[in-house]
């Protein structure tokens, strides 16, 4: 294979003339695939799971409450602690606790006491704060210490304005971007809830290139990317064609784990009765979808619930705006064809259905639509895009393409659903820029060298380990990750 300036030239056995000029590699015995693309990520925050508490192992309140308490410990040792600063926590999933080991205001105040805490739910769609935190973010908390949705995602925003907070991120941003080369990971497509176009412009002047970057605008700040003279596609300046602007990400409801994701029947076992609930009205969705289609601007709709992904789908249709839905994590029978039919891809996190399988027992056990219906989603024609949701599941594809193909986390466990797994090559092929498995002439030179062919895998844990046998990964011709 010859590559130069970043394209792969040409694939031969041999290296032809025109390439004897060019440093060599020998890569005999391996195998070489597309770089991998996680396509829904909140790459800061995931950044941060890399030097903030991470929660995600607690299995009730008390134990979240332990971890907390160790925690400060250690940074009151350190000298680390300051009423100025937040003290942050992520990845607790309350969904999973029983319903007499919930979140509590007066738990948290009682370990926090006034350093302000904020903790976000793994799912990023509430948070559990103390009463210090509470005041400094300007938010009401009840009996719970909980704040949900549109709250939390503003006070969220507000968490990182600290001293020294930007050379700790730019950190903690390298250590982020090598982590994914080490698992053949090549470009993100990045839904961070903030300004994303200069934020990204600003890290690659400051020389943080180690992926390719897709950088989504929420519609709040949509208007103000138009004036700009923005559109999807764009190349960021001073990226070295690295990073580009990417969809209007527009969040339409809520999500299982709170039990937010519109649906067209009530949660099981939640009293008094709900449905979830929709961030915007469906006028609001349609008329974003209509400025965003008008202005260049494809689509990143989030829709969980089977309820809400109706109310997009129809805004789609009446808009003519392309691009994809995020998640399609519930849908009715007679949706499931008309992402294909309006060209929207799915961009789906397949490690969501394993974290998921128990909490869909619990609070879906009536649904009128099909959970993770990736397989019909496949063979209806629908363009699937994989990706993590990271943080609230690990930036790895890998993880991933195992939860796609096997359907479970463990041989120990029976799949989840195994009329809705994928085959491998499907798998692999919607975790990669390309969509498919094979190398092109033409292609960017970004590849990943392994020392066993993942194809071959035959069981979760086999898939799961496979970063392991990332060799190396290369960007746009250059190495970034070499073991």
């Amino acid at each position: 294979m010859v590559i130069r300036e970043g394209l792969i030239e040409s694939i031969t056995p041999e290296i032809p003339e025109n390439g004897r000029d060019l440093p060599v590699f020998d890569a005999e015995g391996m195998w070489v695939i597309s770089g991998l693309w996680d396509c829904h990520t909140h790459f800061t925050q995931w950044s941060y799971t890399l030097g903030r508490l991470d929660l995600i192992s607690a299995r009730s309140a008390h134990e979240a409450m332990v971890m907390l308490r160790r925690h400060l410990d250690d940074l009151r040792a350190e000298g680390r602690l300051s009423p100025d600063r937040y003290v942050v926590g992520m990845r607790f999933r309350h969904s999973l606790w029983a319903d007499d080991e919930q979140p509590t205001l007066a738990a948290i105040d009682e370990i926090a006491g006034d350093q302000p805490v904020a903790l976000s739910s793994a799912d990023m769609h509430c948070g559990w704060v103390n009463s210090a935190a509470a005041r400094k973010l300007g938010v009401q908390v009840v009996e719970s210490g909980l704040v949900g949705e549109l709250e939390w995602f503003d006070a969220y925003c507000k968490l990182d304005d600290a001293p020294g907070a930007t050379e700790e991120l730019d950190r903690l941003l390298r250590n982020a971007e090598l982590d994914a080369a080490g698992k053949g990971v090549v470009g993100v497509r990045d839904y961070e809830m903030a300004e994303n176009i200069d934020t990204w412009i600003g890290r690659f002047g400051r020389g943080i290139n180690g992926l390719r970057v897709r950088a989504g605008v929420y519609p709040e700040r949509l208007q103000q990317a138009i004036n700009d003279g923005w559109h999807t596609g764009d190349e960021l300046p001073g990226s070295d064609g690295l990073g580009h602007v990417g969809a209007m990400k527009l969040i339409s409801d809520g999500s299982l784990n709170t039990r937010s994701a519109y649906c067209s029947t009530p949660y099981s076992g939640i009293d008094p009765e709900t449905f979830g609930t929709m961030s915007y009205t469906p006028e609001q969705i349609e008329s974003y979808m209509f400025v965003a289609a008008r202005h260049g601007f494809d689509i990143a709709c989030h829709a969980i619930g089977d309820e809400a992904n109706t109310i997009v789908l129809d805004c789609a249709e009446r808009s003519k705006a392309h691009g994809s839905i995020e998640h399609a994590q519930m849908l009715k029978p007679t949706d499931i064809p008309r992402l294909a039919k309006l060209g929207l891809a799915a961009s789906i996190q397949p490690q969501h259905a394993m974290d998921d399988r128990d909490v869909i027992a619990r609070f879906w056990a009536n649904p009128a639509g099909v959970p993770y219906a990736f397989k019909a989603l496949h063979d209806a024609g629908t363009r699937l895009l994989m990706g993590s949701d990271a943080p609230v599941a690990p930036l790895d594809p890998w993880m991933a393409i195992s939860a796609a193909v096997f359907g479970t986390e463990s041989s120990d466990r029976e799949p989840f659903q195994l009329e809705q797994c994928l085959d491998f090559d499907t798998a692999l092929a919607s975790s990669t820029a390309v969509g498919r498995t094979g190398l092109a002439v033409g292609d960017a030179a970004d590849l990943v060298l392994l020392d066993r062919d993942p194809s071959r895998v035959t069981s979760p844990e086999g898939m799961q380990a496979m970063p392991g046998h990332v060799q190396a990964t290369m960007l746009a011709g250059r190495w970034t990750f070499r073991r």
